[in-house]
């Protein structure tokens, strides 16, 4: 919980998570045969989304062992790889449904993970993404006042912070007309209480904690997200795969 809310009793941070809004999203991303989640944790969205379709096939990328145990003991193939350095062992185009659930604000090498999953993803195929906001309301009230918003704080898990603009031309920039956005929702809304930030989550998406979108990828992918960081010259030095994992010479290693 945030540090600066961490004393407001009635907030509750069960909301950040959106299980609501997954529901909805997959029930907007049928027909799909498999889905993905990329830091599944204890499996609560692939509960959500094996619901809306029993019949798809379950992978998770995990790497907390008492976890990864409990969804293999539920019949998901579990991958325990680093998701920021290592290639998800599956074909291209193979998953039709990834979801991607508080897990980019913990991730500092995104142009890797954005390949994997535009890799993954067939034309077609839906990608779900649930983020903590950087332009919420509390967030715009607290740098007013010259204090740091609470989804980008130094002194915890988070190293990225994200709006709905900066993410969505982050793919639209790298990967030009290959997703096209089919939903956004929002999820809680500090400092309010559960019914009402429900019902202020609904009403204004853009200024709740978290914001949820639905992307459909749209064309073929070739490897933009390896390329972009390398032909940009970057000075952070981001992880763009081994050369085994690039068709084109041009961006070895």
């Amino acid at each position: 919980m945030s540090y600066y809310y961490r004393k407001i009793g009635w907030i509750s941070c069960s909301l950040n998570y959106g299980r609501e809004n997954i529901e909805k999203f997959c029930l907007q991303a049928l027909p799909y045969d498999s889905v993905m989640d990329i830091g599944a944790g204890s499996g609560d969205d692939l509960k959500i989304a094996l619901g809306v379709n029993p019949s798809a096939k379950a992978y998770a990328v995990e790497v907390n062992p008492v976890s990864a145990h409990s969804l293999a003991q539920h019949g998901v193939e579990v991958f325990n790889i680093n998701i920021e350095r290592q290639r998800i062992p599956l074909g291209d185009g193979t998953v039709d449904l990834v979801i991607l659930n508080q897990v980019l604000e913990h991730i500092k090498d995104v142009y890797w993970v954005a390949h994997e999953i535009s890799r993954l993803l067939p034309t077609g195929g839906k990608l779900i993404i649930g983020v903590p906001n950087l332009a919420s309301l509390h967030n715009r009230l607290l740098l007013m006042f010259g204090r740091q918003p609470t989804s980008i704080k130094t002194n915890s898990a988070h190293v990225r912070g994200f709006t709905r603009g900066d993410l969505l031309q982050f793919f639209d920039e790298i990967f030009p007309g290959g997703y096209h956005l089919q939903g956004i929702r929002g999820a809680n809304f500090y400092p309010f209480p559960p019914p009402v930030a429900r019902l202020m989550a609904v009403a204004f998406p853009s200024l709740a904690w978290g914001m949820f979108l639905l992307l459909r990828k749209e064309r073929d992918y070739h490897q933009e997200f390896l390329e972009a960081p390398i032909i940009e010259e970057l000075e952070t030095n981001f992880f763009v795969g081994r050369n085994e994992d690039r068709s084109d010479s041009r961006f070895s290693l």
